[in-house]
């Protein structure tokens, strides 16, 4: 293929196409909230090569800067363009070792495609869609055959990486590059953190995930499964002991919210952590073939407004409720999920409660009956800029339900940081970093959830590639371009 830069005389210039935004084929709503199997079919080679042709392939490519990790999104396509598919996996891989799985769950519409200079006046450019679309053309070879990045001449240095969800992968697959020996624990018994334990089938294919984490092994990269950093070993074992000369703590943030009203004792409440990674992880929905059993609620209320929360209603109508509320206490259009996960959930039939704060679970004979829950209205903006919800008094109601599932969202679990008493915590509980992702502790660095909190998987790897930087020039590196 000729080189993407070119002169006009010696290529001729692309003309995009003036045609609507490609849709993506999506299975039937009633067929697929039935059942596990991934919801959106994704493009055919035909559909991508559209879709990259209404790419006009601008001279300042906004779309990059709207990327967290400045994947060269023109470059990329201009190879599908061009039907250099191989060429653009490796583009893509410059910089995001998941394509597949990010192609999937990022919240493209909030950052690449925000950017796209064609959103100013129409439809962005479905750059998520053609990443999935170029990851999942990358899955389909054999693994010899898969683009694999470059690993470098071996160091003599050995970094611990401590998570193996998108902020450990992103890091350790930088570290290899720079020629770094790298083992990665992780707690649980399958890698890939939230990518695994939270997120459904339905949405991210166990198989894609363990599909991009073998890319890993091939540079190098070793796995440990079944060790819980901060209880099998401390982080200062790690460093003193193990002969590790460098610790990435990516533990993510996966310590539940709860409500804190009366009732969430009883049987029948889960966080949805607590839900989900027993569904997704532990394969609950084929209980009794697999060993780990859910309680399969009726009818089922959810509480909250983000992805897990529709993560867990879609999944609470897949095991067989009849009927799945979603609790929230301020309005739709305040709601932090993304759009496409709301429209999905209302195809499938989830029943949106708004406005509505709860205030008690009852039961009988310690399983949950019901909800007490009073109504809303929205007054001023909180400091967060969204209208705050205030309680409309005398509204109290039931919400008739046998399951609640709370999806608050997460914060730290102390484990590391209470066997590691001079790293440094914020208030909340965080780990404590510079920019860069270098702790208060030598030899420590950390990034992604356990350090934000909550934040997407694209924003955790961002900061295991830029903690990886760090680790890099902390054992003697050469500054990387």
């Amino acid at each position: 293929m000729p080189p993407l830069d070119e002169t006009p005389a010696q290529k001729p210039r692309h003309k995009p196409s003036r045609a609507p935004r490609t849709a993506m084929p999506e299975r039937d709503a009633l067929e697929r909230a039935r059942d596990f199997d991934e919801v959106s079919l994704g493009y055919s080679e035909e559909q991508a090569l559209a879709e990259a042709n209404r790419c006009i392939q601008c001279k300042n490519p906004t779309c990059i800067e709207g990327c967290p990790v400045n994947i060269d999104i023109k470059s990329f396509i201009a190879r599908i363009i061009d039907g250099d598919y191989a060429g653009g996996v490796s583009v893509l891989k410059e910089r995001n070792a998941l394509p597949a799985v990010c192609g999937r769950v990022c919240p493209q519409e909030e950052q690449c495609e925000a950017s796209c200079v064609l959103a100013r006046k129409g439809e962005p450019i479905a750059i998520g869609r053609l990443e999935r679309w170029l990851g999942d053309f990358d899955l389909a070879c054999d693994l010899e055959h898969r683009c694999a990045p470059e690993v470098g001449e071996p160091t003599g240095k050995r970094v611990a990486v401590v998570g193996s969800g998108p902020a450990g992968l992103a890091c350790a697959g930088e570290l290899r590059r720079f020629g770094h020996a790298v083992t990665i624990f992780e707690s649980l018994h399958a890698p890939g953190g939230v990518l695994t334990y939270g997120i459904p089938e339905f949405r991210l294919p166990k198989a894609i995930v363990q599909a991009e984490i073998e890319m890993l092994g091939v540079m190098g990269a070793e796995l440990v499964t079944d060790i819980v950093v901060g209880a099998t070993h401390t982080l200062d074992e790690l460093l003193a002991e193990e002969g590790f000369d460098a610790v990435f703590v990516g533990s993510g943030a996966g310590l539940p919210l709860f409500l804190g009203i009366p009732g969430e004792n009883l049987n029948g409440v889960y966080s949805a952590n607590e839900f989900l990674t027993r569904v997704n992880l532990m394969k609950a929905y084929e209980f009794p073939s697999y060993d780990t059993p859910v309680w399969r609620g009726r009818k089922v209320a959810v509480v909250g407004g983000g992805n897990v929360a529709m993560d867990a209603a879609r999944t609470a109508k897949r095991l067989g409720a009849e009927e799945v509320f979603l609790v929230y206490r301020r309005s739709e259009e305040e709601m932090p999920a993304r759009r496409e996960e709301v429209h999905h959930a209302r195809q499938e039939g989830i029943e949106f409660k708004m406005l509505c704060s709860p205030q008690e679970i009852v039961g009988h004979d310690g399983w949950v009956t019901g909800m007490v829950a009073t109504r809303m209205e929205l007054g001023e903006p909180d400091a967060s800029g969204r209208r705050a919800p205030v309680c409309v008094m005398d509204s109290d109601f039931v919400i008739d339900c046998d399951t609640v599932i709370v999806a608050l969202g997460t914060r730290s679990n102390p484990l590391i940081s209470q066997t590691t008493p001079d790293l440094e915590v914020t208030s909340r509980g965080y780990i404590a970093t510079d920019e860069n992702g270098a702790t208060n502790k030598p030899g420590v660095f950390a990034g992604g959830d356990i350090v934000t909190g909550s934040a997407t998987v694209i924003l955790a790897m961002g900061a295991g590639k830029k903690a990886a930087r760090a680790i890099d020039s902390w054992l003697g590196g050469a500054a990387r371009g």
